[in-house]
């Protein structure tokens, strides 16, 4: 192994970046067992991963099995955090809705650590009906997907099957309220079956580095 740690084939680094998820979620490394049944490949397979990123420099086994492993990245806190790429999907409206989209529209890499969700995607914000908790125009939302919400949660829904919102969410029993974070905006009402929801805002991306959770 040379002094500086080798690149890693995306494999290797999905297996590395659910490594650090199982740490930063208080889990604690895996047994082979686990990191089998959680990935959904072999023992053999596990194994060969944990080798090829000891070989590699990114952990260090102190032990034969897992739960010894100590990831080298943990004892480097200076070295910048994992980025993740999560794609963009059209545009969404924070104000007037605006037809929803189904194109991608790129991508934006986001900090792996933080943002840890399976199949997020990022929708571009327009208007200012959410100003008032920190989501401008021209933000981007970090979405985890989601059909279901509770109430006072910052959602994506989809209106009418044809026009996506981001908006704060309320469950009236016989209806649902998407609440704008503007005194401009007045409340929308909608009939139960209007509003789908699609994904639960997590966080918000403000230029290149300007990165916050919600």
């Amino acid at each position: 192994m040379t002094g500086q740690a080798e690149h890693l084939t995306p494999r290797q680094q999905t297996f590395l970046d659910y490594l650090h998820h199982r740490l930063h979620s208080g889990e604690g490394m895996p047994t082979l067992r686990e990191a089998a049944r959680e990935q959904g490949i072999s023992h053999a397979a596990v194994a060969s991963l944990f080798r090829a990123l000891q070989d590699k420099g990114r952990l260090r086994r102190d032990g034969r099995y897992s739960r010894t492993i100590v990831l080298q990245d943990e004892d480097h806190p200076e070295q910048p955090p994992a980025g993740r790429m999560v794609p963009v999907i059209g545009r969404v409206a924070a104000g007037l809705p605006l037809y929803a989209q189904q194109e991608w529209a790129g991508s934006v890499l986001v900090d792996g650590t933080v943002f840890r969700g399976e199949h997020l995607f990022a929708l571009r914000v327009q208007g200012d009906s959410m100003r008032d908790v920190g989501i401008l125009d021209g933000d981007l939302a970090i979405c985890e997907p989601r059909q279901f919400a509770a109430n006072g949660e910052i959602v994506v829904a989809l209106v009418n099957s044809e026009e996506a919102t981001v908006k704060r969410f309320f469950y009236r029993g016989d209806h649902i309220e998407l609440k704008a974070e503007n005194s401009d905006y007045p409340t929308m009402s909608y009939q139960l079956g209007e509003v789908l929801i699609q994904g639960k805002v997590i966080g918000i991306q403000r230029g290149p580095e300007q990165l916050a959770t919600l």
